[in-house]
């Protein structure tokens, strides 16, 4: 019987990240087989796929609440299919409150553990990397600043460096991203990111919509352009945006073109910062939660920056606006100062590029590939080609 590895990823871009490691390891050993949870890009790849990622998708404490029986469901699903079926080893990518329970399940299977994507536990509830160090036998990071936290409590842990920069194209001018995405090349525009789930459309996109209101208002030739996440309905975001004067232009996916295309973005905190900083435009991290998540937020955070390119940078690049100062207004203030000044232009997409800098080269999935591939070794199994 083939060796089997488990695989659990939730949200698009954790089923994005898994996916070209399921790739790597293949490629390397394609007798292996792979099962657990995740979305279309690991189905793409063959994985059999028990649980899809959106049952689990949800941001937030409050949030959680409506979906938590379906949650607790899915994961003794997998714990179930993990004692039948003795995979080799288990690749967790992201989600940690699912995946950290269900890792200690797993240990007490035997079955060796790789967590994909750090959780953010440097930021707030330090405390967990000693749950970690005992759940996880190793921590493959995406940012380096992490791994001297983990390997300072013992955690055995490697860069493997970050899947983004595999996942963006390079750089180009405005003018001939907006050509290739078919908008119009000389007019000035504005990029914006909602998020990727209805919860943060919900909550982000009324103020999104009212600066874009705001904004044509005093640039009436001003493109608006939002690029339509692969896990949100098309109607749904059109209708979030439905009162702006003009409207806006959507474009199915291709969040990160759609940002290099811009001469300015408003971007949902998450991964698609990262994304969209290595387009190297100037840009605006915005982000609400749930009233009651973000005062535990606020009183748990352990770092002054929310956004992933402020926290790499270890300074502000990029302005936040959180919970309250998320406001229509707030954000139009400035999308004008980054289209208005050229000083201040220049002093963001330099700091882009220092952030840039700091991940180091392309090969992620395949550093990842090959550190599961020797946790597997380490079972006693040789899965390798």
């Amino acid at each position: 019987m083939a060796a089997e590895i488990l695989v659990v990823a939730g949200e698009a871009s954790g089923d994005q990240h898994a996916a070209a490691v399921v790739r790597e390891i293949r490629r390397r050993a394609p007798e292996v087989r792979f099962f657990g949870m995740g979305g279309a890009r690991l189905a793409a790849e063959g994985v059999d796929l028990l649980y899809r990622a959106e049952e689990i998708s949800v941001m937030g404490v409050v949030e959680v609440l409506p979906k938590l029986r379906r949650i607790l469901a899915v994961m003794a699903g997998l714990e179930r299919a993990a004692a039948r079926r003795r995979p080799v080893c288990a690749l967790l990518v992201d989600v940690p409150d699912f995946n950290l329970r269900l890792a200690r399940a797993l240990k007490r299977l035997g079955v060796k553990v790789a967590y994909y994507v750090s959780p953010m536990i440097w930021a707030w509830r330090q405390g967990r990397v000693h749950q970690v160090g005992a759940r996880v036998d190793r921590m493959l990071c995406i940012l380096p600043f992490e791994v001297p936290f983990y390997r300072r409590a013992g955690v055995a842990a490697e860069y493997v460096g970050s899947p983004v920069l595999e996942q963006v194209p390079a750089p180009a001018p405005p003018r001939e991203l907006r050509r290739r995405l078919g908008l119009k090349e000389d007019a000035e525009t504005v990029a914006l990111l909602p998020g990727s789930r209805m919860s943060e459309l919900k909550r982000i996109g009324p103020s999104m919509a009212e600066a874009a209101r705001l904004l044509r208002a005093k640039r009436p030739g001003l493109q608006l352009v939002v690029p339509v996440a692969p896990s949100l309905p098309e109607d749904a975001v059109r209708g979030a945006f439905a009162a702006v004067p003009g409207g806006v232009t959507l474009v199915a996916g291709r969040a990160p073109e759609v940002v290099g295309a811009a001469d300015a973005a408003v971007v949902a905190s998450g991964t698609a910062v990262l994304e969209a900083a290595l387009m190297e435009r100037p840009l605006v991290v915005v982000y609400r939660v749930a009233p009651i998540t973000g005062l535990l937020g606020r009183l748990l955070l352990k770092v002054k920056h929310v956004s992933l390119v402020n926290l790499l940078a270890g300074r502000e690049v990029v302005k936040e606006l959180l919970q309250g100062d998320l406001t229509g207004p707030n954000v139009a203030a400035e999308v004008e100062r980054l289209l208005g000044s050229k000083e201040d232009r220049e002093r963001v997409i330099a700091g882009l590029r220092e952030v840039r800098a700091t991940l180091g080269g392309p090969g992620a999935a395949s550093r990842a590939a090959a550190a599961v591939l020797a946790l597997c070794a380490e079972a006693g199994v040789m899965v390798a080609g």
